[in-house]
């Protein structure tokens, strides 16, 4: 009786999943895999499933044998034994493999030494970076020296001479701890902490073991220049992100620094958006009869500011002028408004003369045509104005509530005598 061949099912899906040819070189698949598992990895963000059929996809087919099989006669073949048993590995040994430099060229990856456990993200350290509003319009770059701990370069992130670890007896190599007690009648508690001898690594380094230059903690302090670019027109708690450049660690995959922009007050432009606000005082003498100054701008120029031939401003009146704004971040050649508020600062008291003023009236615009007659002057009060400072009055009332509301209170509350034996 002969035996029977394997059926024959699909052997496409796994080029497909790596989106290469099915004559493609050990190289593109290399590279069709790099790519595709950075941007697939479950700790920046990627689908697991999809993370999962990649490193299946990549083991089979990075293996000239299995991929013979493969070719040949299709997944279910490999799944029956043919060719070394199925593609069951876990895809963050691949993962780790690949990237730590283990052999992967035409060899199965059945023997990797990996301990199956999948690399955690680091944490991102996060910096203020405050910049002036100067250097938000015209751009500018700043150098910052900082201390990270980076993979000690003598052992290579190992710990140890010889480049081994032994597995921590008190925590049997989970990096922690379970402490259990009894908190009351049948209740029983379980905490877990850290393993204070390997400090949650799970590993041990003996001490002749342990690299002279790192003492065995893996990690060296390590100084590091970056230098950042502050792009024109960024805006308030805008990031700026160095990928990768935070803390090392082991089995760790590398944070970012984050610097977060904090834009520092200005003495005298005030930004909202693209748009620059700034505020002039004008005398009486320039809201009536004309104006005009010189302002100096964010980058230095000098700008002339004047009305028009005849033009009244009033105490609190805005203009603007197009394009002398915030650039646009990404658009710096594009800029908002720059406002410009006017106050008009009037004489003090007793500066005009009466003949001044009966001139000057001479001038104006009339008055209202609404003037009392002596009969209706005969019938009115006579009143006196005086100067007040309103904010320091509404405190002044304020205050004067919160007292009479407590005195209030107290009046209600009942006294009782105690009665006397």
């Amino acid at each position: 009786m002969f035996g029977r061949g394997p059926r024959r099912s699909d052997n496409t899906k796994y080029y497909e999943i790596l989106g290469v040819s099915k004559n493609a070189s050990q190289d593109e698949l290399k590279k069709a895999y790099r790519k595709a598992a950075i941007k697939n990895h479950p700790d920046k963000g990627g689908d697991p499933e999809k993370f999962k059929e990649l490193a299946q996809a990549y083991e089979v087919l990075s293996d000239p044998e299995k991929r013979e099989i493969y070719d040949e006669y299709g997944e279910d073949a490999l799944k029956e034994g043919m060719g070394g048993g199925g593609t069951s590995h876990n895809p963050f040994d691949i993962f780790e493999q690949f990237f730590g430099g283990s052999a992967f060229g035409g060899g199965a990856f059945g023997g990797g030494s990996s301990r199956g456990r999948r690399q955690r993200r680091g944490e991102d350290v996060v910096h203020s970076l405050k910049v002036s509003l100067e250097d938000l319009y015209n751009g500018t770059t700043k150098k910052l020296s900082l201390s990270r701990n980076a993979l000690c370069a003598k052992c290579k992130g190992k710990g140890s001479k010889s480049g081994a670890s032994g597995r921590c007896y008190g925590c049997q190599g989970t990096g922690v701890r379970t402490v259990t007690r009894q908190i009351g009648l049948g209740m029983i508690q379980q905490m877990q902490h850290a393993c204070p001898e390997c400090r949650g690594s799970g590993e041990v380094i003996s001490d002749k073991d342990k690299c002279p230059q790192c003492k065995g903690s893996k990690v060296t302090q390590e100084k590091k220049v970056l230098e950042v670019h502050v792009e024109k027109g960024m805006q308030q708690s805008q990031k700026i992100v160095f990928q990768g450049e935070a803390d090392e660690a082991p089995d760790t995959v590398t944070g970012d620094i984050v610097f977060v922009v904090q834009q520092k007050e200005h003495p005298k432009f005030k930004r909202k958006y693209d748009d620059l606000y700034v505020e002039h005082t004008l005398s009486l003498s320039e809201a009536l009869c004309g104006f005009q100054f010189a302002l100096t701008h964010l980058d230095g120029r000098q700008l002339l500011i004047k009305s028009n031939p005849g033009e009244v401003v009033k105490p609190g009146q805005f203009k603007a002028i197009n394009d002398e704004g915030m650039p646009h971040h990404g658009r710096p050649f594009m800029r908002g408004r720059l406002y410009i508020q006017f106050n008009v600062e009037f004489p003090d008291s007793g500066v005009l003369s009466p003949d001044q003023c009966r001139m000057l009236e001479t001038f104006l615009p009339p008055r209202p045509s609404n003037r009392l007659s002596d009969m209706e002057l005969d019938e009115c009060e006579e009143t006196t104005l005086y100067d007040v400072n309103i904010e320091e009055e509404m405190r002044r009332k304020q205050q004067q509530q919160q007292q009479e509301a407590y005195d209030e209170d107290d009046d209600a509350i009942p006294r009782v005598q105690c009665a006397q034996q």
